[in-house]
């Protein structure tokens, strides 16, 4: 299970040139969360815990505006989630449900701590792909804000 675990991290952005005893280092402690389908991970608002990486199942994120539900993403296996929290430890930005009997793992500030104290240089290569990872997500928001500020008229997004 935990060789499972470290190849699909792995093959995310984030844990991208970390090393396989770092992974596992990182992994033993952390516990392994299930979610029912309709159920939340976290709502809007909520105090972060940390991250999530989907070993199962369906997720999807939305945000509230003036009463309504604005769907933002639709996530399956091998995503994760809630990765802000574990920089700016500000509540939860957004609503993550499961649209599926969910497994995910879940990666804790103090998860990250115990990295920090046993391979600072490694901890130091995650703290960097997670701003890589805002970073590019933040130029693709930008993008879609410009383009809608200029008039073109963007896909219609669903409301759940």
């Amino acid at each position: 299970m935990l060789a499972a675990r470290v190849e699909m991290l792995q093959q995310m952005p984030i844990f991208g040139g970390i090393s396989e005893d770092t992974l596992e280092f990182l992994l033993a402690p952390a516990p392994t969360v299930e979610v029912p389908a309709g159920e939340f991970f976290f709502q809007e608002g909520d105090s972060p815990h940390g991250m999530f990486v989907l070993e199962a199942g369906r997720v999807t994120i939305f945000k509230s505006w003036k009463g309504r539900s604005l769907l933002l993403h639709r996530l399956k296996q091998g995503d994760c989630f809630g990765e802000m929290s574990l920089l700016d430890l500000s509540p939860r930005s957004a609503s993550v449900r499961a649209d599926a009997p969910c497994t995910a793992v879940a990666l804790t500030p103090a998860n990250l701590y115990r990295l920090y104290e046993h391979n600072t240089a490694q901890f130091a290569l995650i703290q960097m792909n997670i701003g890589r990872e805002l970073s590019r997500r933040l130029r693709i928001v930008d993008d879609l804000l410009l383009r809608a500020r200029m008039g073109e008229v963007l896909p219609p997004v669903k409301h759940l």
